[in-house]
């Protein structure tokens, strides 16, 4: 039987025209509000860096190689975007110099740590720290994939490979495919993550 475009194309005009309509309908039963950016004031950002410390957050460290140079940091602001595909996000400031590494090298490093590691959270999160030998204190090991520093002990890690850089306000928003996991301690019932929460680093009791 022969096939109508001439219907088809007319069926789906009507669709869409329905459609359209319908979602108009919508928006004009919706309250809605545009909330346009205004200057902040400098109560603001204390306040909000205030209120956003009261977020429990896992603790982990990122780290990628570059012109065979370690870089590495702690950070708190990373998110499992996908299971499948296995997707990571992690939020770096945009002028740190972890930041800039982990953008032209391509790939990177999450290791998750456990409450006994808050030694190299602190020594990671230090200003001021050496280009050279940032890692000299810190048991690692290369991730079979990348490369790149896996902390020895983790509770987890992943190696991550980027496929998108987003710039919001001061920081850099990284999204990339898991291409490498694993554990690298074995399972401890009574092993607890390191927390960040309320400006220090906890850990979870039972």
């Amino acid at each position: 039987m022969p096939v109508s475009y001439a219907h088809m194309w007319t069926s789906l005009w009507i669709s869409l025209e329905t459609c359209d309509d319908e979602l108009m309908e919508l928006a004009g039963t919706l309250d809605i509000h545009r909330v346009f950016p205004q200057p902040t004031t400098q109560d603001q950002v204390d306040e909000y860096r205030r209120l956003s410390a009261e977020q429990a957050s896992g603790v982990a460290i990122v780290s990628t190689r570059l012109r065979e140079r370690d870089y590495a940091a702690t950070v708190s602001s990373y998110l499992s975007v996908s299971y499948d595909p296995p997707t990571l996000l992690v939020s770096l400031f945009a002028e740190a110099r972890i930041a800039h590494a982990v953008a032209e090298s391509g790939s990177w490093a999450l290791s998750i740590l456990t409450a006994e590691q808050k030694g190299h959270a602190n020594w990671l999160a230090s200003p001021g720290n050496p280009v050279e030998g940032l890692l000299n204190q810190v048991d690692f090991r290369r991730g079979p994939a990348t490369g790149n520093a896996v902390i020895a002990g983790a509770l987890a890690y992943f190696e991550v490979t980027t496929t998108a850089i987003h710039e919001a306000a001061t920081h850099l928003l990284v999204v990339g495919n898991v291409v490498s996991m694993g554990e690298d301690a074995p399972w401890n019932k009574d092993q607890s993550p390191l927390i960040h929460y309320a400006g220090d680093y906890r850990r979870l009791t039972p």
